[in-house]
């Protein structure tokens, strides 16, 4: 054992060391996509900590987990109704002017929040307002964003990469803004939250500023807004691995996700805790998030990310379950952080093989599916889930969800075979997968 010891080379150890690190933050060779990551890490603590601040205040104010859900339906429901538009629009804008507009469209809004919160003039109608107009602005934002992703790496190799860090960061924020928000609630209030929110839009304004990006020629130019949707949606539900994915993550958005807009509720009711124990819950499963995407940011490539998918939607939906039984923080927290790892590996798999294999020509549209099906089923999650929990509890409210995640992840695994064989030409003929006869191997691909 010590002679082994002996004879290993530090400097062999150091470079397989080196070249790990490259691999896992290979995006990082690309300017543009280092600024939109320094600025957006900044901006995301500050959504977060917006994010927490609303939920305590709309609780505080009035005590109603319907109301509760319906904050985040009204949120998120303009992203459900417009995103298939914005994305036929994102195939011909110019990403980078409109991410701009809408980044300092959020940083009004935030600033509002604050100016009503602070003077105590705050009122449900007002935060229901806020929360359209941010719903509005993030259906022309997201699939913007998502499709902007390639012009800022500027090399299709590295956008597996690239996305898995978009994740990395969005956790990574999610696991220390919840903290800070949790501790600013509890000391000088949610209004302060939204000023913080407010500011922090400057950083990622700049960034996408300074950015340096080739303008492209629009890849649905000519074409009418309907025929580019009409186009889009056959394209997505057409193909298999596509379409499977799309329709279970229309699941878990209806079922599982809304569990975040129950936590404030479990935390001061169930768990008797406050501000701190919804902060802690929020962290706990910012970290398993951060976790899985740290490991998804170190692959290769797609291959086995189809199993990722459904083993990680089985582990969210246990969690979900154990999570409806718990009575004490600490019984909860570690439920929290299977969670986090659990969806957010699932997410960010499905988002990494979609926009791998999608055509170039329809990433907007394709994009903006994707979010329809993910940001905006939430908003129907949210309401549903509310209503619900005010009628037969949160404990119960989470356990059927989970039981339903559950049967979706079953569901996905039967179909595992079938998408593989769909998407194995796709692979092949991007040279993912080599040029193997059809005896090959039905475990290799997605």
């Amino acid at each position: 054992m010590y002679m082994v010891k002996e004879n290993m080379k530090p400097s062999e150890h150091d470079a397989g060391a080196v070249s790990a690190f490259k691999l896992l933050t290979r995006a990082f060779r690309h300017r543009n996509y280092c600024l939109f990551f320094a600025g957006q890490s900044v901006s995301l603590i500050g959504t977060w900590i917006q994010n927490i601040a609303m939920s305590w205040l709309v609780y505080r104010l009035t005590g109603s987990a319907f109301l509760l859900g319906l904050i985040g339906f009204t949120s998120q429901i303009p992203l459900f109704l417009l995103s298939p538009f914005t994305g036929v629009l994102a195939d011909r804008c110019n990403r980078q002017h409109v991410l701009i507009w809408t980044q300092t469209l959020s940083l009004i809004q935030a600033t509002l929040l604050a100016v009503l919160v602070l003077t105590d003039t705050v009122r449900v109608a007002q935060l229901i307002i806020l929360s359209v107009f941010i719903g509005v602005v993030n259906a022309v934002d997201v699939p913007a964003r998502q499709a902007f992703v390639l012009e800022m790496v500027e090399s299709r190799e590295d956008l597996g990469n690239a996305i898995a860090l978009n994740s990395a960061m969005f956790n990574g924020a999610r696991l220390i803004g919840p903290s800070i928000a949790g501790i600013m609630i509890a000391t000088i209030g949610e209004g302060t939250c939204f000023l913080i929110n407010a500011i922090s839009y400057v950083g990622v304004i700049a960034a996408l500023a300074a950015m340096k990006v080739k303008r492209k020629e629009p890849a649905a130019k000519g074409t009418r807004i309907l025929q580019g949707l009409r186009e889009g949606f056959a394209y997505a539900y057409g193909f298999l691995p596509i379409r499977a994915i799309l329709l279970l993550l229309v699941l878990i958005s209806l079922v599982g996700m809304p569990y975040i807009v129950l936590l404030p509720i479990l935390a001061k009711d169930i768990l008797l805790g406050g501000a701190h124990t919804f902060g802690f819950l929020m962290s706990a499963s910012g970290v398993g998030a951060l976790t899985s995407t740290l490991y998804l940011a170190a692959r290769r490539n797609v291959l086995g990310l189809g199993r990722v998918i459904y083993l990680s939607c089985g582990l969210f939906a246990i969690a979900l379950m154990g999570l409806s039984f718990s009575r004490t923080m600490w019984m909860a927290i570690p439920f929290c952080l299977l969670a986090g790892l659990g969806m957010i590996a699932q997410l960010a798999s499905s988002n990494t093989i979609i926009q791998t294999i999608v055509d170039e020509d329809k990433r907007g549209r394709i994009m903006s599916i994707h979010a329809m099906s993910f940001l905006g089923m939430s908003p129907f999650g949210s309401l549903m889930c509310g209503s619900l929990a005010s009628r037969i509890g949160v404990p119960y409210t989470m356990l059927m969800g989970g039981a339903i995640c559950l049967a979706g992840s079953f569901l996905f695994r039967r179909s595992l075979p079938a998408i593989r064989k769909a998407a194995r030409p796709v692979y092949m003929q991007m040279g993912i997968l080599p040029q193997t006869p059809p005896e090959a191997k039905s475990g290799d691909g997605t």
